[in-house]
């Protein structure tokens, strides 16, 4: 399925990574790198695991500090917030994690209700039933308003994490893996909703994932981490045209005839 060319601000960086290295011990995970996200971009990192991908959100998130460098997220530099600071950061930036990370003793609506409440203490009821239903109705998931989470699909529960972290309308999408552990066709459901998220809440995302058709679909540009930076960047296409022996394997699994 072809991705629809959305409206992209190249003059707008809503993320800048920074010359920004970690290490853990004598592990180096993240190396002098550098990045960029774009105003309305759909980014997708890719990467083998352990490579750093998931660093590189918590990162970007405040939930960890670079040891070099500096994080620039809508116009702040996050390794210098306070705790306040960091706070009102993340109510502009939406995480939705490999596990959903709903609320196993809350039903659908009750999942939706609580960052809301939590966030916009000043909400009605008829304003918060009104934003649950609009959110639901975006993932294609109205029905489950009443649903426990164990009730439903691996599919159905990543839909409703994603609607929890845009009934906030966030400015920042970051996905986690959004389509590990889902089978082929439910991940198609994925992707065509990560693309619907970009097209209608207008957001700008990073998408981290080793899925390679996750990549394709939803990709408007791609990094590849290899080694600690970021060696490779472009099109599919220009990712992967190279004779690099660390690059081809990753293409082979994914795409073996």
């Amino acid at each position: 399925m072809e991705k629809k060319k959305v409206n992209i601000n190249h003059d707008d960086v809503v993320i800048h990574v920074d010359n920004v290295s970690k290490s853990f011990g004598d592990l180096h995970v993240l190396r002098d790198v550098n990045l960029q996200l774009f105003n309305g971009e759909n980014l997708v990192v890719l990467g083998r695991s352990g490579t750093g991908k998931s660093v590189l959100i918590k990162l970007i998130s405040g939930l960890l500090k670079p040891d070099k460098g500096d994080i620039h997220v809508l116009g702040e530099i996050v390794n210098q917030l306070d705790e306040r600071e960091l706070r009102a950061l993340r109510q502009r930036i939406g995480f939705s994690f490999q596990n959903s990370a709903l609320y196993d003793s809350m039903t659908v609506r009750e999942n939706l209700e609580f960052p809301l409440v939590r966030n916009k203490r000043n909400l009605t009821r008829a304003e918060i039933d009104k934003e649950v239903e609009e959110v639901l109705e975006g993932v294609g998931l109205s029905q489950a308003i009443n649903q426990m989470p164990s009730e439903l699909s691996g599919g159905q529960r990543k839909r409703i994490g994603i609607a929890r972290t845009l009934i906030l309308r966030p400015d920042i999408m970051l996905y986690d893996e959004p389509t590990a552990g889902l089978d082929p066709l439910t991940c198609l459901d994925i992707n065509s909703l990560i693309n619907q998220v970009q097209e209608q809440y207008r957001t700008s995302s990073i998408i981290i994932t080793h899925d390679l058709s996750c990549a394709k679909m939803v990709g408007d540009r791609m990094v590849m981490l290899l080694d600690g930076k970021f060696e490779r960047q472009g099109t599919f296409e220009e990712i992967f045209n190279t004779d690099d022996e660390r690059v081809k394997p990753f293409y082979d699994y994914n795409f073996i005839d």
